[in-house]
């Protein structure tokens, strides 16, 4: 079966009856849903309405007064420069603004983040976690086993991927720390205030950092997918609430999604050079950058983005992290000759496009160096939604599915996965969304038992110590006689589950 095409990676449609997990991955996209084409604003007109570009020169340098001056005369404000990449952030209402600068010596490519004028179109979100009731939560309270906090009955991701036999051994270290690139989170949450590292934690969202107290934080209004995705990795083992894979390291809030839901790519950029010069160990992805679910290098356009956040994922793999990042909740098969993209622009009017995804990039998932997440359900197949492919998925990781098709043993009871919600309470979601943060949170304790390791090598030992998964022939999963999905590769590396699925005991004891 396809899941339905939200926003976000975002969020992950289930079945009826089921909630939904938030594009971000929200898959990998976030939850939010574009707004009917009659109540988008048009894309900006030659001189009136602003939008936002990225240019990218060679890195390592200042902006060349050249280049500044050419930026200005063509209409062009610099927000901000990361100059160890080449990325410039600027605003202009030229529309040839871009057509116009590609000209200038030293610009190697530039191109518009977005086809809605600033602010974005407005959207709504339309996915929404199921919240944990006050009757189930004492329920689960009165049924909590000695040693576990109350919720981790809820919780089958965890023996899924052996983190509960891991904690036994090591919760990880207060000195690695995972970045959650999302919707922002809160921080206030008694099963994050714990392990919350405020020092790496910015708002991006404009693609310039903003430090201000609590601006990493999501508004009433705003998504609760990045808190969630914060609670999987790193809830404290302290007694309350559930249990996240690494609940002994630090989790920081990069907050890039701006208040309509949209990653927009100047906000990715800053995200990832803010956790490349902040310590980060870990970045974890559950989204795709906005406004184009696949970019085409053979866009101008598409291809600065492409660039952009490509040289920044980079620069923050360079500098020690490790970048794992959501598949997609699309079902679709990344090494496909061909995909159709009804989705893009999900900020203009989309249309049907045949994309090579080979050739046309889901950022940051397909990027080099990035480590690509399926999601599973509670029977340890390929959820329903779950994108894949060979060679193209490194890994899997539980990520949720209908109950209706894959349903936990008791006492869970639930499909989804159970995670932190802001003010406090706890709900579930489902998406390749809340696979990556499983990997991200078996790889940071891959980083606490081996704290001299690169990113490379804490990347060959997730792979290594990953559970070697078969394929699942036929993919039958909603079971009404017809294949949903075909899998490629032998046990060891194949297109549903990569290498395997992720191994947390192994990640702490070898």
């Amino acid at each position: 079966m396809t899941a339905a095409h939200p926003r976000h990676r975002r969020a992950l449609v289930i079945p009826a009856g089921m909630a939904m997990a938030t594009a971000l991955a929200f898959l990998p996209n976030t939850s939010a849903a574009a707004a009917p084409a009659a109540e988008r604003p048009a894309a900006a007109a030659a001189d009136a309405t602003p939008l936002s570009y990225v240019v990218n020169v060679k890195g390592g340098h200042g902006t060349s007064a050249h280049v500044k001056k050419a930026i200005a005369k063509a209409g062009g404000t610099i927000v901000t420069s990361y100059d160890e990449i080449g990325v410039i952030v600027v605003h202009s209402s030229n529309a040839d603004f871009a057509k116009t600068v590609r000209k200038v010596r030293g610009v190697q490519s530039a191109g518009a983040t977005r086809n809605a004028p600033l602010p974005s179109a407005a959207t709504a979100d339309t996915v929404t976690p199921k919240a944990l009731s006050d009757s189930e939560l004492a329920r689960a309270e009165s049924a909590a086993a000695e040693g576990q906090d109350p919720l981790q009955g809820l919780q089958w991701d965890l023996p899924a991927i052996k983190a509960d036999r891991a904690h036994e051994k090591s919760l990880g270290s207060s000195k690695v720390t995972v970045a959650v690139i999302d919707t922002g989170v809160d921080d206030t949450h008694p099963d994050i205030a714990p392990n919350f590292d405020r020092a790496a934690s910015v708002n991006c969202v404009s693609g310039k950092p903003d430090t201000s107290d609590g601006a990493w934080r999501p508004s009433a209004e705003e998504s609760p997918h990045g808190t969630h995705v914060a609670g999987e990795i790193a809830a404290a083992k302290n007694g309350v609430g559930m249990t996240g894979v690494a609940p002994g390291v630090k989790v920081s809030g990069i907050k890039v999604s701006n208040p309509d839901g949209y990653f927009y790519t100047e906000a990715v950029v800053c995200g990832f050079v803010w956790a490349a010069e902040h310590g980060v160990d870990v970045t974890n992805n559950s989204y795709y950058t906005d406004p184009w679910y696949f970019n085409c290098t053979d866009d101008p356009d598409q291809k600065a983005l492409v660039e952009a956040v490509t040289r920044a994922s980079r620069y923050a793999e360079r500098k020690g992290a490790v970048n794992v990042a959501a598949a997609g909740n699309e079902n679709y098969d990344l090494a496909a000759d061909e995909i159709t993209d009804p989705s893009s622009p999900n900020d203009g009017t989309p249309s049907d496009r045949v994309v090579d995804p080979s050739e046309c990039l889901d950022i940051p998932t397909q990027l080099p160096g990035v480590v690509t997440v399926a999601a599973t359900g509670a029977k340890g197949l390929k959820s329903s939604f779950s994108n894949y492919g060979r060679g193209v998925v490194d890994i899997a990781a539980p990520g949720g599915d209908s109950t209706a098709y894959q349903k936990p043993e008791p006492p869970a009871t639930s499909g989804l996965i159970l995670g932190t919600l802001p003010g406090g309470s706890w709900g579930y979601m489902a998406g390749t969304s809340m696979a990556s943060p499983h990997v991200a949170g078996v790889a940071a304790l891959i980083k606490s038992t081996h704290p001299h390791a690169s990113p490379a090598l804490v990347k060959a030992l997730l792979y290594a110590e990953a559970d070697a998964t078969a394929c699942t022939d036929p993919y039958d999963i909603d079971g009404d006689g017809k294949v949903d999905a075909v899998c490629e590769g032998p046990k060891n590396r194949n297109g549903f589950y990569g290498w395997g699925v992720a191994d947390a005991l192994d990640a702490v004891t070898r």
